[in-house]
């Protein structure tokens, strides 16, 4: 079976037995877009969740983690931090071919592009500005207080996540990209001292992978907690300013060459500003470093999908389109490096 399909006839009796409420035919719909876990709407009568499956077929070594996704939306749900209610997890390959995990399905606005066409200047502000408030929510949550203290390993974030996606880098590669050699041989090396092992990161926080209000500029749920650990909370920050460097054009849109103050949007020194007073922060040293590391994290996430797609595992039709990425980005990163 594809990462496009999703046999429903195990699946039905498996969700029933999870949700006896659970009325009407159930159905299937894949969501568009989603490079990494195929993820779908079930809709029965009047009731609608979302299926976040791992994908079959041969995959990378502790890629696809739903059992983690699962379990940090579980252990958020009392916390300030808006996510999705976890509603069931399956490990039993058997019913649908890989494991998966079933959570409410909320109804909202999911803006792709980050200049945010769709809406005027003051809500472009409070939108941003909503962002890095959950942001700051997010670091500031008591791993312990709710049962995630073992979430990652301590200490030593960026050299484990540097050897990580070096790992999976070299377990995709289909070329030598000469940028991404000079990142591999430069951020081991380069690690600022203090290096924090104390907050929840979610790993890919930016504007897509949120749901917004239907009519507020707030946001009701985050998405996509596959890359969540343990970590530096500097990375989510640095990640998500690194993304509005990408091009107009490509596989992700970004906001380059745009004249932020005319549209609303905060300048990066604004942004981290305004982060660095919800966190009690009197600023931020050695940012090349966690631009660089973030522009060489999302080139070898990109260089996996790059893989997948040559091999026919990947999860979307633009797996292609992001997959040219690979270079343009790695030579960002590789320009950070002072």
């Amino acid at each position: 079976m594809s990462a496009q399909d999703l046999d429903l006839t195990l699946l039905e009796p498996w969700l029933r037995e999870q949700i006896p409420s659970l009325e009407g035919t159930l159905s299937a719909e894949k969501f568009a877009g989603g490079q990494s876990n195929p993820t779908f709407k079930l809709s029965a009568g009047e009731a609608n969740y979302v299926l976040r499956r791992k994908p079959p077929g041969e995959l990378l070594a502790s890629a696809h983690a739903v059992d983690r996704e699962f379990r940090v939306l579980d252990a958020l749900r009392e916390t300030p931090v808006p996510v999705p209610n976890a509603v069931a997890l399956c490990t039993d390959d058997s019913v649908i071919g890989s494991m998966f995990y079933v959570m409410e399905h909320l109804e909202g606005r999911i803006f792709w592009d980050p200049a945010v066409p769709e809406v005027n200047n003051d809500e472009r502000t409070a939108i941003y500005d909503e962002m890095n408030r959950v942001l700051a929510e997010l670091h500031c949550v008591d791993v312990s207080a709710v049962g995630l203290s073992d979430y990652g390993k301590p200490g030593n974030y960026y050299a484990r996540q540097i050897g990580r996606w070096t790992k999976q880098y070299r377990a995709s590669e289909t070329e030598v990209v000469p940028d991404m050699e000079a990142l591999i041989d430069w951020l081991p090396n380069h690690i600022p001292e203090g290096d924090e092992t104390v907050a929840l990161v979610h790993g890919d926080y930016r504007l897509d992978n949120m749901i917004f209000h239907p009519t507020e500029p707030r946001i009701i749920g985050i998405l996509d907690w596959e890359l969540s650990t343990l970590g530096d909370p500097l990375a989510d920050l640095a990640y998500q300013l690194m993304a509005w460097r990408f091009p107009r054009e490509g596989g992700i849109a970004g906001l380059e060459g745009l004249d932020r103050s005319s549209l609303g949007l905060p300048s990066d020194e604004e942004y981290i500003a305004a982060y660095c007073r919800r966190t009690g922060r009197d600023g931020i040293n050695n940012w090349s470093f966690y631009m660089a590391f973030c522009f060489f994290r999302i080139a070898a996430i990109l260089q996996g999908i790059k893989k997948r797609a040559q091999i026919g595992t990947a999860s979307s039709a633009e797996a292609d389109s992001r997959a040219i990425m690979v270079g343009p980005l790695a030579a960002l990163g590789a320009a950070c490096i002072p």
